[in-house]
């Protein structure tokens, strides 16, 4: 404890007309935090001002980051923020390192009143690379609507922070730090925590770790291969797959988190882990997994680089949800996933009589119904999946541990259990092209143009002929979601264009880039017959692909012969 009080000053700033969080917080180049006098600590004094006064005093709040460029700087500002702001106690990862799920996880064990997220999670990190900002609620998961439009509105009109500036933290400790501060009765109390143990401890009421580390390092045990992608998972991973589970320590690779993560894009899909994707194509390993800079997101490869879609992946474990011993002691409340996501989930839900509901996309929305007690298992196509009552995030690692439960059941392989799903099932095509980095003004008059067009009375029925394969217009809409749980409306979540046959064509603009626009394209085709079911993607949903393309003039509206990435 320090023996002097520590100054608590009050320092005029000016607002930023662009702090209006998105999906997932406040995601900008790292250029823009560090060139723009006061960007950091006008948003931060945002955050703690848009919790009331007397909720914030002496209350708890946790940090942790995904260890990108600019994290610990962001991190001491923000400890100092806090302390000068009334907060009694702020629970921070060990080097101001900790997973999205991990944060969640801590904000609940604590019973904090919420915490604060540094992440840009799947976008690129280094002095070139992308930042991010976003606050958790006491549930645990991303602020609802209300609280990001409070902070929004404040951060418009601030004119002050409040900041103690001599204030210096240790991170690189396990401890308890407490500092006087003049203008408080009570000590500031930093604590440094090792996230991964309470994380750890988590799972290991979930899941059961005895058949896991049969799997993985019993007799007959299976071979694996994790990429951390030089993100925050690294520790997670070795310390709960490798040194508890017992896989080897050559199972994990990637796993020092860095600054730049490595070069790379820290992003799990086919396009970005590649590496991973060529490595498992060898045949070598049985399971393969990879997860992005914070952790929330994973893909699942089986042997010989079988790619387990995103959509398939919740799904599968919806349908063998009992290899999961948390669930054979809870039951299944209900299953859920983002619109744009394919309805592979929906036929698990319908043969299963199980509630499905259709949510747009963010996590937050998840996170209610959760709440509510509505939910057991949800995800998105964006590679994410997560389960009730443990966290209120997106969690790559219970995902890989939820399949591996699965493995050590039926004893199968990851591509015959998934083939086995869809004879049982059917199969949903299904496919994403991501335009990334779009002229924001040509994408939104692109997307302002196609809702007129969908929307007018003629679309109705419409016909759309492509080689041997005809499609017809059942419904067009701008999709719509009324919570169950509190009757909120939320409005334009994505153009929808839904075929007599089921097939869909969904048209968003995303909110997670920090630099234009990213327009997405998703296309979602059901087969059942049995004879289909194991032809490629791309020529299956080819036709619709050519209808999307046409309807909306993409290439021509934004200038892109093609896009970035397809998933």
């Amino acid at each position: 404890m320090t023996t002097c009080p520590l100054q608590v000053l009050t320092l005029p700033t000016a607002p930023y007309p662009d702090q209006r969080p998105g999906t997932s917080g406040l995601r900008k180049k790292v250029f823009v935090f560090q060139s723009k006098r006061n960007y950091l600590q006008n948003f931060v004094q945002s955050i703690y001002s848009s919790i009331d006064l007397l909720d914030r005093q002496g209350s708890t709040m946790v940090v942790g980051g995904d260890g990108r460029y600019f994290n610990q700087t962001a991190i001491e500002i923000i400890v100092q923020m806090a302390a000068a702001n009334g907060v009694g106690r702020l629970v921070i990862g060990h080097h101001g390192i900790m997973s999205t799920p991990a944060v969640s996880c801590v904000i609940r064990k604590y019973k904090a009143i919420g915490g604060i997220v540094l992440t840009a999670s799947h976008n690129p990190g280094g002095r070139e690379g992308d930042f991010g900002i976003k606050f958790n609620t006491a549930n645990g998961g991303p602020a609802q609507d209300a609280v990001t439009n409070r902070i929004f509105q404040i951060s418009r009109t601030i004119e002050e922070y409040a900041i103690c500036p001599e204030l210096r933290v240790d991170l690189a400790t396990l401890s308890k730090q407490k500092f006087d501060l003049e203008n408080k009765f009570k000590p500031f109390t930093v604590e440094i925590v090792d996230s991964v143990e309470s994380y750890a401890n988590m799972l290991r009421n979930i899941f059961d770790f005895a058949a896991l580390k049969e799997l993985l390092s019993g007799e007959n045990h299976i071979k694996i291969q994790l990429d951390a992608m030089h993100g925050v998972m690294g520790p997670y991973v070795k310390r709960i797959l490798c040194e508890e589970l017992g896989s080897p320590a050559n199972s994990a690779i990637n796993c020092v988190p860095l600054q730049d993560f490595g070069g790379q894009h820290p992003d799990p899909n086919l396009t970005y882990a590649a590496d991973l994707v060529e490595t498992m194509r060898g045949g070598q390993y049985d399971f393969g997994a990879a997860f992005d800079g914070d952790g929330d997101r994973n893909m699942i490869l089986g042997k010989h680089g079988f790619f387990v879609n995103p959509s398939d992946s919740v799904a599968v474990i919806a349908a063998n949800v009992f290899s999961i011993p948390y669930f054979q002691h809870t039951g299944v409340r209900g299953y859920a996933r983002s619109m744009p996501t394919s309805a592979a989930l929906d036929n698990v839900a319908r043969a299963t009589k199980i509630e499905l509901y259709e949510t747009p996309t963010g996590w937050k929305f998840f996170g209610n119904l959760m709440d509510a007690g509505k939910l057991s298992l949800c995800g998105e196509e964006s590679f994410g999946t997560g389960s009730a009552d443990h966290i209120r995030e997106k969690d790559g690692l219970w995902a890989v541990l939820a399949w591996l439960s699965i493995l050590a059941t039926r004893k199968q392989s990851v591509e015959d259990i998934i083939k086995d799903h869809w004879q049982t099932f059917g199969r949903n095509f299904f496919t994403k092209y991501d335009y990334e980095e779009v002229d924001l003004d040509a994408a939104i008059q692109m997307m302002e143009d196609l809702e007129l067009m969908i929307l007018e009375k003629a679309f109705m029925g419409q016909r759309f002929a492509v080689g041997e394969k005809l499609y017809q217009v059942e419904k067009a809409d701008n999709f719509e979601y009324t919570d169950p749980v509190d009757g909120r409306i939320c409005r334009n979540q994505g153009l929808r264009i839904i075929f007599t046959d089921g097939s869909r064509i969904i048209y968003r603009l995303s909110g997670t880039g920090s630099m234009g626009a990213t327009v997405r394209v998703y296309i979602d085709s059901y087969e059942k017959d049995p004879d289909k079911i194991f032809r490629d993607p791309q020529v299956m949903l080819a036709p619709l692909v050519t209808i999307a393309l046409k309807v909306s003039q993409l290439h021509e509206r934004t200038g892109r012969s093609g896009p970035s990435v397809i998933t």
